[in-house]
């Protein structure tokens, strides 16, 4: 029930230069549910002016997204909108849908956080950019939106952009198909553009690049950013203030510096506290709203560090034995190797870390593994079983073993089915536990997840992203698995949770000895939880050692240039390292003429 009342929002073809681009007063966003109203953000005020990025932080669930999206009108029929919006000094709360429509992506772009939903299904990438170009500028011809698209694919580092263009959502990586939802946002060079968690799925070099894109359009453009974000690394790459949302309200704003240097409210505190840092150690004595949060992690690094090399007497939970992967022609996209001369074993209680860029091989590697996808050469055997050649029936017996953790949580949930009945399916076709036993089963698993037990008869499109990753969690470790694959499993999480559930992995496997193969761009968490680390780079792996022979010794180029990519939770610290970034990239060009 979306409130109305408003007045014309048509954008003046002029305006004062010192003017915000956004102005929000008093803005409250409710939702009806059960016959009462619930609210999701209360009496936010903020304003955003030209070349200025705004960071919007807290937790999965706090009100970033909600209040972003009501902006533009993008929230379901039972929300209720109060105060006001202001875009260049015209009220937008309670335009109608057509002066909506004509903002929407041209004054206004929103880069969402989950691009599979985001996409179309049915059309290739190509067609959607062009599709978003033409809409907002008639007169442009075919051809001529056909090449400012693949030109827009080229800038946010789409591997071949010409054949890319061709390709429809689901043909992509994760990271891959971010990087087509931002080429679609930027289509039209907008005054404001919201971004909501754009670099969840892209890995660390790739996150790089994007925001060295997003700098330099505010820039060129004198545009604004909205950016909403769980990364503290990227806020301090790229923000100039920093809002922070908890259950809906504003509890502390400031530019960068101030925030960081010296948060004043006790949950910033406790935010910033829970942030994992690669390669840095606790250098000061934390305050006591630190210990809380930090203790979480230190637990997990002290007891990563117990077992840094395992015992190759032991017998593989998951071995590749020169593995080769293919994919085979499908219509115009021909037959590629996605990986090669895959040699790396998995031990019980051992989690390797596998690392690299989108595109590189490694979810690929994560399938194979659970009998996913087929292999073309080598050998590979997974808990005991040799599924090189598997039939269905020994795939099937492996799966009750198996578990994983994918990248999208909301394309890999039943959008018709509650989360309870989701987590509780495996449980059931496997003939653990059902009825009252199961329901039991299914709470413990919300509760380790950190997820209230009523939200078991909640669907998935009622969930934060955040949310919906944290039941993927819990419908893998139904089955307490030999082997857990892991694709990305913290990329939704705020930093808080992330920290939880890093901690909470790591008792799991304590207590079952599982081998975990952690597929993740996130070095700083591989650092914190990984026992060994795998580098992959074009389908091959490059570089294998110890957690502390990889990030902190790396002798292969490519791995390097990864480490110098991760952004670090220190404006300062950031804006140096984005400078030696840039010269070591330099150093790379100029060896490779």
């Amino acid at each position: 029930m979306t409130d109305t009342t408003g007045t014309d929002a048509t954008i003046p073809a002029s305006h004062d230069p010192q003017q915000p681009i956004l102005e929000v007063t008093n803005l409250g966003v409710e939702f009806w549910v059960d016959g009462e109203f619930y609210p999701a953000a209360i009496d936010m005020n903020y304003e955003v002016r030209r070349g200025e990025v705004l960071a919007i932080v807290g937790e999965s669930g706090s009100g970033k997204s909600t209040s972003s999206m009501s902006l533009l009108g993008l929230l379901p029929e039972n929300a209720r909108v109060t105060g006001s919006i202001k875009l260049l000094g015209r009220e937008l709360r309670g335009a109608d849908d057509a002066t909506l429509r004509s903002l929407r992506g041209n004054d206004i772009a929103v880069i969402f956080q989950e691009p599979m939903t985001a996409l179309n299904p049915v059309y290739t990438i190509g067609f959607q950019i062009m599709e978003a170009l033409r809409s907002h500028d008639r007169g442009l011809a075919p051809s001529e939106a056909k090449e400012r698209a693949v030109e827009l694919l080229r800038m946010v580092e789409m591997p071949n952009p010409e054949q890319s263009f061709h390709k429809y959502p689901h043909q992509l990586s994760g990271g891959q198909r971010q990087r087509a939802m931002i080429a679609q946002s930027i289509s039209c060079d907008p005054l404001l553009l919201i971004a909501d968690e754009p670099t969840t799925a892209l890995d660390v070099t790739v996150q790089a690049e994007v925001l060295d894109l997003l700098r330099n359009l505010h820039k060129r453009l004198d545009s604004a950013i909205i950016l909403i974000t769980h990364d503290m690394g990227v806020v301090a790459d790229l923000a100039d203030r920093i809002m922070v949302m908890k259950n809906g309200v504003v509890v502390e704003s400031g530019s960068v510096e101030q925030i960081f240097a010296a948060p004043k409210h006790p949950y910033t505190q406790q935010l910033l506290a829970a942030v994992p840092h690669l390669g840095i150690g606790v250098t000061e004595e934390p305050t006591a709203f630190e210990e809380h949060e930090a203790s979480s992690l230190a637990a997990v690094r002290e007891r990563a560090s117990v077992v840094e090399d395992v015992s190759e007497t032991r017998t593989p939970v998951l071995s590749f034995q020169d593995v080769a992967i293919e994919y085979p022609k499908r219509g115009r996209i021909p037959a590629f190797r996605a990986a090669e001369h895959i040699d790396l074993d998995i031990y019980p209680g051992e989690i390797v870390g596998l690392v690299g860029e989108s595109g590189s091989g490694k979810t690929t590697l994560g399938r194979a593994a659970i009998g996913l996808l087929p292999i073309a050469e080598g050998k590979l055997t997974a808990v005991g079983t040799d599924i090189s050649n598997a039939s269905r029936k020994d795939l099937f017996a492996i799966r009750r073993k198996t578990g994983i953790v994918f990248q999208d949580p909301a394309s890999s949930l039943n959008p018709r089915m509650p989360i309870g009945q989701s987590i509780g399916e495996p449980i059931l076709l496997a003939g653990v536990a059902s009825g009252k036993d199961l329901d039991t089963r299914v709470e413990e698993l919300l509760t380790q997840v950190e997820l209230p037990a009523s939200y078991r008869n909640r669907f998935p499109h009622e969930l934060s992203g955040g949310q919906k990753q944290r039941v993927g969690i819990a419908r893998a470790l139904a089955l307490a698995p030999e082997l857990l694959v892991a694709d990305e499993p913290t990329s939704a999480l705020d930093v808080s949770v992330q920290a939880r559930f890093l901690d909470l992995l790591q008792e799991l496997q304590q207590q079952l000895q599982f081998a975990c193969l952690f597929i993740s761009h996130d070095l700083a968490v591989v650092d914190i939880l990984a026992h060994r680390i795998a580098v992959m780079h074009h389908g091959k792996l490059v570089e294998v050692g110890t957690r502390d022979q990889i990030l902190r010794g790396a002798q292969d180029p490519y791995t390097q240039r990864l480490i110098a990519a991760v952004p670090v939770p220190d404006p300062a610290a950031q804006r140096a390292r984005r400078e030696a970034r840039a010269a070591l990239l330099s150093q790379g060009d100029q060896a490779a003429s």
